[in-house]
């Protein structure tokens, strides 16, 4: 266990909700509880009980201090209720509360136990602003496969906005027709719905992950993305960086009928790619023109080495890229998709 002087400023923030027992559900902020002895003898101090992270309740309400924290005699992580009595529990020596499963629910507890979500960042203030850049490229250019490698080896979150429709789709939500409809079309999807997704998914992923670096695959394709993106997010702001992959259409429609042998997409066919490079052409390269144009643009040519693409890449990220993370070595996933080790069951 780590020493007082060792331990981390806690400044994480703990949503609790759907708990059988209402009045455990709301905010938890770190505590300011003042030094005192646990049950098992151990110092706590500022936002720590037990050497790990503790949180009081927002409101205040909470005749415990801390109100959710660490227990060494029990093993476990509790959460109690207003009057102080233990309502709900899980046993682990994690570091932090775990989420994504089902708690205990205790002695003083009513079924069902609660949900529990780590904020990076208090959430009764503004999120930070993401950092972004753009990337474009015809279908089949390789954003995807870059992005994934920029994601798992530099520490950059992945936003591939055809992915994000086509979860939509699955989700069966309000707009999951249109959004199929766009998409099966090679058509683009309404402006409303691209920037309501991204911006509700980019701000989710900051305040649960910390992480606000984010490589938007497929994303502005069009002026009005553009405006609209404006609109969202200010037009005062300054333009993100754009990386743009260029690749000659033989080469693209090539790729993209190899791989529709194992994705299973409906628009990897020969008309879809032929409407979704004409629609490309017609209303995405104005858009790359514009940042070329603003000096925003960096032009990677895809049809080289995938080696060499994700060293351009990975040297245009490095700015804003975590030392450590890009110097780590390559992971067997990383490998595969730079074609240096084959996929499992492929020769």
């Amino acid at each position: 266990m780590a020493e007082t002087n060792d331990l981390k400023p806690n400044t994480f923030f703990i949503e609790v909700s759907g708990a059988g027992l209402p009045e455990v559900d709301g905010l938890f902020v770190p505590s300011t509880a003042p030094p005192a002895k646990s049950e098992s003898g151990t110092v706590s101090s500022p936002g720590y009980w037990n050497g790990k992270m503790a949180w009081d309740r927002a409101d205040g309400k909470s005749a415990r201090s801390p109100a959710l924290s660490f227990s060494n005699s029990y093993t476990s992580w509790r959460i109690c209720r207003l009057d102080g009595h233990l309502a709900y529990d899980t046993t682990g020596d994690e570091e932090m509360p775990p989420t994504g499963i089902e708690w205990h629910v205790y002695k003083k507890g009513v079924a069902p136990a609660p949900e529990v979500v780590i904020h990076h960042f208090d959430p009764r203030l503004p999120c930070p602003e993401p950092n972004v850049v753009f990337v474009l490229g015809g279908p089949g250019a390789g954003k995807g496969t870059m992005c994934e490698l920029a994601e798992s080896q530099l520490g950059w979150v992945h936003l591939s906005m055809g992915d994000m429709l086509r979860e939509e789709c699955e989700r069966g939500g309000p707009d999951a027709a249109t959004i199929e409809s766009c998409i099966t079309a090679g058509k683009l999807v309404p402006d409303e719905i691209m920037l309501g997704l991204l911006r509700s998914g980019m701000e989710r992923i900051t305040r649960t992950t910390g992480k606000n670096n984010f490589l938007l695959d497929g994303f502005p394709r069009s002026p009005s993305n553009l405006e609209a993106w404006h609109e969202t997010f200010g037009s005062e702001k300054e333009l993100p960086k754009m990386l743009y992959f260029e690749c000659p259409y033989e080469v693209l429609e090539k790729r993209i009928l190899g791989r529709a042998k194992w994705t299973g997409r409906s628009d990897d066919n020969i008309e879809s790619i032929k409407l979704r490079f004409d629609t490309f052409k017609a209303e995405t390269l104005p858009i790359v023109d514009l940042f070329k144009k603003q000096s925003k643009c960096v032009e990677v040519d895809t049809s080289q080495d995938r080696e060499a693409v994700y060293n351009l890449v990975a040297g245009n990220l490095a700015g804003h890229t975590d030392s450590e993370l890009a110097a780590k070595p390559l992971t067997e996933r990383a490998e595969m998709l730079l074609g240096l080790r084959p996929f499992p069951g492929k020769k």
